[in-house]
């Protein structure tokens, strides 16, 4: 796939600080930066989650920086943030399911470490933090497709710490004048998307049973539906979300998707035709705080950010598989 430039904007004196850089989301955004002549690009990664093979190819650059660090200590992002021109915040646990096994944890980093990187940046003068929230806001809200101004009740800790970023972020723009921007990723896939663990994602999940020949779990009848939007998507959103002039676009949340949904059933078929298997799913019951059916509307992202998700989820998923048969298979 030939890489897509999302940005007219000189960034060859910029600096940028990527928390959670060496993570899947964050690592793809340094390469970006990184292929397009950033003046210099930090990332801020306890590698708990990440993983320093994502950052290899950077290490070196001399205008790259990595720094080991947790976002919950507040030092660590007072240093971070320094000289920085641009904040592109990442970091966090995600997992609906692990934040309801280990809440305290999920608060820790998602909402503690979210109000320090908030607070470092502002007090060191950052020019424009855009963070990631998530779909997971919209709760049990029932309205398809998901407009940002209408939201429901959170269905686990995961959701509620992401609903608690944004109004964070929007007390911080009201009472500091900081310019944020939070992007609601909608079930982002791609490479640098572990697999192993428990707490992985379905799509990597699926590729990795597969290619390996067993059988993946699919949680309840399947029919439960998302909008699976490829990462490249994503960091269109981030950089433009980061350097937009549009009057009015900061101090808002907007969806990140491709405003089309897939079930679960429909996922796996597409990627056992990609793999060429015969292997059948195996079915188990739902997962505890769950949304049924998730669907995007985008026009919002559209009219503000210049945003258009230009990677389907067939082209993505066979960019993805390629990765996995590289990494993984």
């Amino acid at each position: 796939m030939q890489a897509t430039r999302h940005h007219k904007n000189d960034i060859s004196d910029l600096a940028f600080l990527v928390t959670g850089g060496a993570g899947f989301i964050g690592s793809n955004i340094v390469g970006y930066l990184i292929r397009n002549g950033v003046g210099k690009v930090r990332v801020l990664d306890n590698l708990s989650e990440g993983r320093i093979q994502n950052i290899q190819p950077f290490l070196r650059l001399p205008n790259f920086e990595f720094v080991e660090g947790d976002i919950t200590d507040t030092e660590t992002c007072m240093k971070a943030c320094r000289g920085v021109h641009y904040v592109s915040h990442q970091a966090a646990l995600g997992s609906v399911p692990r934040s309801i096994d280990t809440p305290l944890k999920t608060n820790a980093a998602n909402v503690t470490g979210f109000l320090n990187m908030l607070t470092a940046a502002k007090d060191s003068g950052v020019k424009r933090f855009v963070y990631a929230s998530s779909s997971s806001v919209y709760g049990d809200s029932i309205r398809l497709p998901k407009v940002e101004e209408h939201i429901g009740s959170p269905l686990s800790p995961y959701a509620a710490s992401k609903f608690v970023n944004e109004v964070y972020a929007g007390v911080y723009a009201l009472n500091y004048g900081m310019e944020v921007i939070g992007l609601r990723y909608f079930n982002i896939f791609g490479p640098n998307q572990k697999p192993d663990g428990p707490y992985a994602a379905v799509i990597p999940l699926f590729m990795d049973a597969l290619l390996k020949g067993r059988s993946p779990y699919i949680n309840g009848d399947g029919e439960q539906s998302r909008d699976f939007t490829y990462v490249d998507n994503a960091i269109q959103a981030n950089i433009r979300a980061l350097l937009t002039d549009v009057r009015g676009a900061t101090g808002q949340v907007y969806n990140i998707a491709c405003g089309e949904r897939f079930t679960v059933n429909e996922l796996f078929h597409t990627i056992r035709e990609l793999v060429g298997s015969d292997v059948q799913p195996t079915y188990r019951e739902e997962r505890k705080g769950d949304v049924r059916d998730s669907l995007a509307d985008i026009s919002k992202a559209r009219a503000y950010l210049g945003y258009e998700p230009n990677v389907k989820l067939k082209e993505g998923m066979a960019v993805t598989l390629q990765w996995f048969k590289e990494n993984y298979g």
